[in-house]
Parts: structure tokens; C-alpha cells; sequence
């Protein structure tokens, strides 16, 4: 994805957006303007009137954005190009205070495929955040099931959040730690 970082940006329709980090969901209005901060995994952070707001890939006309495309499958797929797809969905999300996405920084604990007789997928996902109390877990974990759910044969996406074991930074990637540092 092209950078984005730092341009402008002027709301040009109502909008929904979930402020960072407390995770609320507001509506931005028309006319509002600020700076693209992140534009990571298909989500935009915004910076506006002294607070940040992610909005989805989906609503990125709303911004002036080509909105983002759903995953594809290609004909006659197999459970590995099934499961490739979702683990390429689980790297386009991103807490949107860190331009990290959530299998580098080590959050997925496992994720498992299910194959129903009529085709369709349930996936299992567990996983967990960079801090208990933070105020984006709900909302994360709301982004890694729609965008699951957004892949043709997946019906049903469930995210389990779990502290068991506590993150820490030993579970990033190699080079996740080294892109913030943590070595």
C-alpha cells in the first residue's frame, strides 16, 4: 500500500470511525479535515481535532481513498490456499498505534480451520493484545473477525481474546523487533 502518512484529508461523507485508543465509535461529518497518520492493512488512522480515528478500508472514499477490495479465491481452491488467505488477513490487521501488524507482534496464538459439508469455513482464531487494559481489544478483535469473515467460504469467523499466556516481546517476529527496536 502506497504511503499515506501525513496528508491530508477532508471527510467528505458521514463516516463511522472508532477513536484511538478508548475505542469509541463516533460518526466524522462531512467538511472535517486532518492527516492520514497510519494507512496499514487496508485502515486509516486520522488524526483530527487533537484525536486519532481509524476508519475501515471499506469507507476509504470517504477520505478520497480507493476503498479497499474483498480477499479472492481462486477457482478450485484448496484448504492450503484457504488457509493462506486467512493468514495473509490476519497480517492486515493492525492496532492502530503501532504500524505493526498482529501475527508479527506475536498476538495470534493459533488458528484453526474447520471445513463444513456444504464447503463452507468456520475459522478459530485465539489471540491476545500487547496489554490487558488496552482500550482498542474489542475493536481489533472486532477488525480480525470481519476481515475473516470477509473471505468467500468463510460463514463464521470467532475470535477468542485470552492473557494466557501474557504477550511480551519475545513472541514478536524477528523483524517486528527490529523495526521498533525491541532487540
Amino acid at each position: 500500500m502506497r504511503s499515506y502518512e501525513n496528508e491530508p484529508v477532508i471527510i467528505s461523507r458521514e463516516v463511522r470511525a472508532v477513536m484511538v485508543p478508548s475505542g469509541i465509535e463516533m460518526t466524522l461529518k462531512p467538511g472535517q479535515t486532518g492527516f492520514i497518520t497510519q494507512a496499514l492493512g487496508g485502515s486509516f488512522t486520522l488524526y483530527m481535532e487533537g484525536n486519532l480515528f481509524r476508519i475501515s478500508g471499506e469507507d476509504a472514499d470517504a477520505i478520497g481513498k480507493e476503498p479497499v477490495m474483498p480477499p479472492e479465491l481462486p477457482p478450485n481452491a484448496t484448504e492450503d490456499d484457504v488457509r493462506r488467505i486467512v493468514w495473509d488477513q490476519l497480517r492486515t490487521c493492525y492496532d492502530p498505534e503501532i504500524p505493526i501488524n498482529i501475527v508479527d507482534l506475536g498476538l495470534v496464538y493459533d488458528c484453526d480451520l474447520t471445513t463444513h459439508e456444504d464447503g463452507t469455513r468456520t475459522v478459530n482464531v485465539t489471540m491476545t493484545l500487547t496489554a490487558p487494559g488496552c482500550g482498542m481489544g474489542d475493536i481489533l478483535v472486532q477488525d480480525v473477525k470481519e476481515k475473516l469473515e470477509r473471505i468467500p467460504t468463510v460463514r463464521c469467523a470467532n475470535v477468542e481474546l485470552t492473557f494466557d499466556p501474557p504477550w511480551d516481546r519475545s513472541m514478536m517476529s524477528d523483524a517486528a523487533r527490529l523495526q521498533t527496536g525491541m532487540f
